[in-house]
């Protein structure tokens, strides 16, 4: 669930790091390790919207975002998708992704930093494969929950 993640820290589970990815010893409720990126730019979304091909000008000019109802530029809600994958990959090989899903809660804006989460939800053994269930978010500095989601992975 993905209210455990806020309080996964106090509860005295562990994180899980790369070198002690043991099936056995991972409990559900175990934290991975955090991703903080750096405050989102505008040179950063100009960059993302060229390489995804998104140039919706609400996520680059504060006047079109302003004449859509918002306060001014939001971030492309796919950039956000990605620092949440990105914490799973620097985590575990890219492999080792068996399914990754999420979807949008709040915006983001340029200056906001982005924190990526995750926490064992779930854990079985399916065909050979030691499996893991991770409830993933992704939040900004104040703490609002940008993006909730889900993945499995394996662990050989």
């Amino acid at each position: 669930m993905i209210c455990n993640l806020r309080k996964s820290v106090v509860d005295n589970t562990k994180i899980i790091m790369q070198n002690n990815l043991d099936f056995e010893t991972i409990k559900i409720g175990d934290s991975i390790p955090e991703l903080v990126k750096a405050p989102i730019t505008r040179t950063q979304l100009a960059l993302f919207a060229g390489a995804s091909g998104d140039h919706n000008p609400i996520h680059l000019d504060d006047a079109e975002a302003q004449a859509g109802g918002l306060s001014g530029v939001i971030a492309h809600g796919m950039l956000n998708m990605a620092f949440l994958a990105q914490v799973l990959t620097e985590w575990l090989p890219q492999t080792a992704v068996r399914s990754f899903k999420s979807r949008f809660t709040a915006m983001a804006y340029p200056g906001d930093i982005i924190t990526c989460k995750g926490v064992v939800s779930g854990k079985n053994n399916e065909s050979g494969e030691n499996l893991l269930e991770l409830d993933l978010l992704a939040e900004n500095q104040n703490g609002e929950v940008l993006l909730k989601g889900s993945a499995t992975v394996v662990l050989n």
